[in-house]
Formats: structure tokens, sequence, C-alpha cells
């Protein structure tokens, strides 16, 4: 039922005059169901983070200038999923069962998508959707860790690492291009330097790009805080220098790196890839637990 009635969506999209059928439907949000969407989304603030923190920068459920929007799973007039589609594809608190509805719905966009990150069941489920109308991943990361902690590390921080500076820009760009690419196998300047460049020093002015560079000018570690609300933070991006790893300095940045994060709000979570063993151990070292687990599909 949830694949046929998911049709709709694009109808109810052009129709704002028309109210809300009754049983299970989807479309995308917009202003008017910012109230409904936070609430959803406050059901879990770790997990949700994403789109919290979208909230929080933009205040509204409606589309981006860009395109980007939010798809709406409703149960007779009631917000029960969601799914964030702009670049990326974003579930919140998205029974698997509704995962046909929303792929059809985020394929009828007509958009690209470079990833779908989130819990698990949902991504996994969104995924096989996804493939049956012809969308094929080059990776699927199945088993993600998401962690939290709350309170102070439990090892001692290294107090070289601060918030970037924008006169340090120039060395940071490299960094965060070389743990992207590490990371997902390509690089991110592929569609051009600018989207990228500007994501980098818009953390840099916000005071969520954290590194330390050192007298030499190399950025031996580098994290962000990615998305941030009054409650929690999500760290990113986290990359040592080559040329500084096997030192067994990453614990200390990290405690820094949570030193940092809670200025801004008491929960600092991040998701780890499950096979990669050496960070796992050392995010617990400084006081991280597993909370839930994430799935990313790179398509």
């Amino acid at each position: 039922m949830a694949k046929m009635l998911s049709r709709v969506a694009p109808w109810l999209a052009s129709r704002k005059d028309v109210p809300d059928p009754p049983g299970i439907f989807v479309r995308t949000l917009d202003g008017t169901d910012t109230a409904a969407l936070r609430l959803l989304a406050q059901r879990d603030p770790v997990t949700n983070v994403f789109i919290l923190a979208h909230l929080r920068a933009v205040g509204t459920a409606a589309p981006t200038s860009g395109g980007a929007g939010v798809i709406g799973v409703f149960d007779d007039g009631i917000l029960v999923g969601a799914c964030w589609a702009g670049a990326n594809l974003v579930p919140v608190q998205l029974d698997p069962a509704f995962a046909g509805a929303v792929a059809e719905a985020a394929n009828a966009s007509g958009r690209r998508y470079a990833s779908a990150f989130g819990p698990a069941p949902a991504v996994l489920a969104l995924h096989a959707e996804l493939v049956e109308l012809g969308h094929r991943a080059h990776e699927v990361r199945d088993e993600q860790p998401l962690m939290t902690i709350e309170g102070p590390p439990l090892v001692a921080s290294n107090p070289d690492l601060a918030p970037g500076n924008l006169a340090d820009f120039d060395r940071i760009l490299p960094a965060c291009a070389a743990m992207f690419e590490e990371e997902v196998g390509y690089s991110p300047f592929l569609g051009g330097r600018e989207f990228y460049s500007r994501r980098v020093e818009g953390l840099i002015r916000q005071g969520h790009s954290l590194a330390h560079v050192n007298k030499t000018g190399d950025v031996v570690f580098k994290a962000e805080l990615g998305a941030v609300t009054s409650e929690v933070t999500q760290v990113q991006g986290v990359w040592m220098n080559p040329l500084y790893r096997g030192q067994g300095l990453s614990s200390g940045y990290m405690a820094s790196v949570v030193e940092q994060a809670r200025k801004i709000a008491p929960i600092t979570s991040l998701y780890v890839n499950g096979f990669n063993l050496r960070a796992r151990a050392t995010y617990e070292r400084v006081g991280f637990r597993q909370v839930g687990t994430f799935a990313t599909v790179l398509f």
C-alpha cells in the first residue's frame, strides 16, 4: 500500500489547497510541517542531530533554495517518519516498512544522491528499494557504531587542538580533502572546488573546525563538529596526518575534541566504521560508548 500511495506525492506537493488524504501517504514537507518534523526528530536527538541542526539553522521544514527537501510519511495526517533528500538521503524516525514509498518519492525528484546515512535498518531498507529503481551503490557500510560521551573525557586532552583559524584555511582545506578522499575513495573536488571549499570555510567561521597546525605549517590532526544543536554535537571528519600516526596521539586529540564540543552541548556523538578497530578503541579509551548502529551507502 505504501508504494502505491507514494505515487500521489508530486501531486500533493503542487496542490497546497488540497487537504492531506486519509491513510498512509508521502509528500514533500513545507513550512507548516516544521513543528511536526522537529517533534518527530526530538524523539531521538542523538540519532537525528543532522535534521535538528538543519532546522536550527534555517528554521523551516520547507525545501531549500537549492531544491533539497524533506520527504514526510503521514498516517491519517500525522507525520510518522521522514527523510532528508538533498545531496544525501538521511532518514528521520523512518520505519523500514515505509522505505519503498520514500525511495519512490526520492527517485521521482530526479536528484542524484551521493550517499544515504543514518540508522542501519532504515538506510539498508532504502538501499534495497533504490536498487530496484536502478540506483547502484559502489559501497555499503552496514555496521557503523553510533557512539556518545556525556561528561568530561577519560584521558588528558591535547592543548594544541584549537578552533581553526581562517589564516590557516589553505592548510586546513587540503587536510579536509585528504580525509574525504581517504574515507570515500574520491576527491571532494571532482565537481569543482567551490562547494567543498565553502563548506570548510563555513565550519571555520562558525568555530566548528578544530585543528592543530604546528610551527612548520603541518596540520597534525583535525576534526569538525559537523552537526550541532543545543543538546548534541556530532563529530565528523576525524583525521590524523599520516606523518604523525602510530605515535599514540589520537586519544589526546579526541579528548580535546570532546572538551571543545562540551562548550556547545552536553552530548558529543560520532559514528565510525565497524571495521576500524583502532579508531573504535581510541574512542572507547576517551569515554565514548555505543548507543546505536548507523549504516552508510555510497552511491
